[in-house]
């Protein structure tokens, strides 16, 4: 079946474990969008959810960082952070061993992937479920890139990983529904938490409405780090669901900084 759903949101700790203390309009706004994305994939029938996390060193670490890693579970427990820090109970999540495999298989043909049987999933993955999947009725595939430990993935390696994962989605008679999370720009863990680059993100989201490969393959990293942060790094995973989009028209739902998220928060999807 074609891929059914391609979009991407925000994932900052914050985004649920602060929100007491966020500005009410935008917060709510923002949840709103979320609200919005989860019934557009809901609309859809989605047999189950890819969603494409960055790694912040819960499941690998530098004696094991792959660039690309796959889970290939029947289930996933989380959040791996402090349940009362985070905002969000302990869960577990259903997978789905055999259609990960498949996919896996199917995406290998061109993309080296690890695959991960066990696997916790922390807020890169934990937050975007709580709005998506409350009641974790939906099998999720996670997949994580290396955006935290240099050498980082280049980028045509990410936009590569997104068209290979349309190719494995197309290939398969379940109906899969795609969603990167992650940046943009922020500092998370560094004096500068809470500072967000407003006019590089807006520039950076027009980019990926576009989908135009070459002008989102143009940053370079160092450039990244010095404008948006470490967490800019994260572009890695909206640049995945720009592979897999095909060429598709983007259209950006929400964004506004909110920086007691400490990041640009963002909902936005392609027009398949």
């Amino acid at each position: 079946m074609p891929l059914v759903y391609a979009g991407v949101a925000s994932h900052a700790p914050g985004i649920t474990g602060r929100a007491e203390l966020a500005d009410p309009e935008p917060r709510d706004a923002f949840y709103a969008a979320y609200q919005a994305m989860r019934d557009a994939i809901e609309a859809t029938e989605p047999d189950a959810l890819v969603i494409v996390a960055a790694e912040h060193f819960a499941n690998f670490f530098m004696n094991n960082m792959p660039s690309f890693a796959v889970g290939m579970a029947d289930s996933y427990t989380g959040p791996i952070e402090d349940p009362e820090w985070l905002g969000i109970d302990k869960f577990e999540a259903p997978g789905n061993r055999d259609l990960s495999q498949r996919l896996i298989t199917e995406v290998m043909n061109t993309v080296d992937v690890a695959y991960a049987e066990e696997w916790k999933f922390d807020h890169g993955i934990a937050v975007p479920l709580h709005f998506l999947t409350p009641r974790f009725d939906l099998p999720v595939i996670p997949i994580n890139i290396n955006c935290q430990g240099p050498p980082l993935a280049p980028l045509p390696r990410a936009w590569a990983l997104g068209e290979a994962l349309r190719r494995a989605a197309d290939a398969v008679p379940e109906r899969i529904a795609l969603v990167g999370t992650g940046g943009i720009s922020h500092w998370p863990a560094t004096p500068d938490s809470g500072k967000i680059n407003e006019e590089w993100d807006r520039e950076f989201l027009r980019r990926w409405c576009d989908g135009d490969r070459e002008s989102l393959l143009d940053y370079d990293d160092q450039a990244v780090y010095a404008e948006a942060g470490q967490g800019g790094f994260e572009i890695r995973t909206f640049i995945t669901v720009s592979g897999a989009a095909a060429g598709a028209q983007g259209e950006v739902h929400f964004y506004h900084p909110i920086p007691i998220f400490a990041v640009g928060c963002t909902v936005a999807s392609y027009r398949l």
